[in-house]
């Protein structure tokens, strides 16, 4: 495997992807909507005008929440379902499938990561000019967990495209995992332990937390952003059983590394095996 044919692809699925008008909207968007936010403030709470890095960052957390992993896992399932031929030549060349693999998946990443970080910038500009740059160390843990939270997404549309390959399978497979996990995954955690009681529930509920990549972010976020009181019971369970907001963000970004990792790996080991 050479590092140089890593780049080569990966450049080349970057500049595809710039080109791309989907990506170019979502960059527009995205950028239009964080700048939005941070101008205008939480008009609920009775704010206005130019918010901080902290009240920005948790004004920020429900649309990165929801946008970022849709994102990662349409873009992911396009590069990797795209034209059959486009793909059959790419591996009849003389490459190393791990090569293909991992430069496809880092060209994806970095149109995804540049996108979003146009956006966050933006708005950091916006920040810095009405309130000055206090607060900016957290806002800048945000942004890299929205970028993890991107990858972690992006691997699993990876695994999902690697393992079925037909495109109108793997986009209902891949939707079906954002609505799980953005929507359905705390609805069912919290039912299940209402049959529970006691520890039994508690440790349910710190356990489930490593379940899904979209809590461990939002749990992650709120305890560096310092607003505890808000994460729900999951988040207070890991609290709870770690006794402390550092060990805590430490796990959960154990646990996310492992959410963008064992998805590759397993795609991995399926596109050594499939007849091309």
């Amino acid at each position: 495997m050479q590092g140089k044919t890593i780049y080569v692809i990966a450049r080349q699925e970057l500049t595809i992807n710039i080109r791309n008008r989907w990506t170019l909207i979502f960059a527009l968007v995205f950028g239009v909507l964080v700048v939005s936010i941070a101008y205008v403030g939480i008009m609920a709470e009775g704010f206005s005008g130019v918010q901080s890095f902290t009240r920005t960052s948790a004004s920020l957390l429900n649309l990165v929440l929801y946008v970022i992993p849709l994102v990662g896992i349409v873009m992911g399932t396009v590069s990797f379902t795209g034209d059959k031929g486009s793909m059959e030549l790419l591996f009849a060349q003389p490459l190393v499938r791990t090569e293909v693999m991992l430069g496809k998946v880092l060209g994806v990443f970095a149109s995804i990561a540049l996108s979003t970080i146009i956006g966050f910038t933006l708005a950091g500009l916006v920040v810095v000019l009405g309130n000055g740059p206090e607060g900016i160390a957290s806002y800048l843990s945000f942004v890299v967990l929205a970028l993890v939270l991107s990858l972690a997404f992006l691997n699993l549309a990876v695994l999902v495209a690697t393992a079925c390959r037909r495109k109108a399978k793997a986009f209902g497979i891949a939707l079906f995992l954002w609505f799980f996990f953005v929507l359905f995954y705390d609805l069912m955690v919290l039912g299940s332990t209402l049959l529970l009681k006691g520890q039994t529930a508690n440790r349910a509920l710190f356990l489930s937390l490593f379940g899904n990549p979209v809590d461990m972010v939002r749990v992650a976020t709120l305890i560096i952003l310092d607003n505890v009181t808000i994460f729900g019971a999951s988040g207070a369970a890991l609290l709870r059983f770690l006794g402390g907001g550092t060990l805590s963000v430490l796990a959960l970004i154990g646990g996310l590394c492992l959410w963008t990792i064992l998805p590759l790996v397993v795609s991995h080991r399926l596109l050594l095996k499939q007849d091309i």
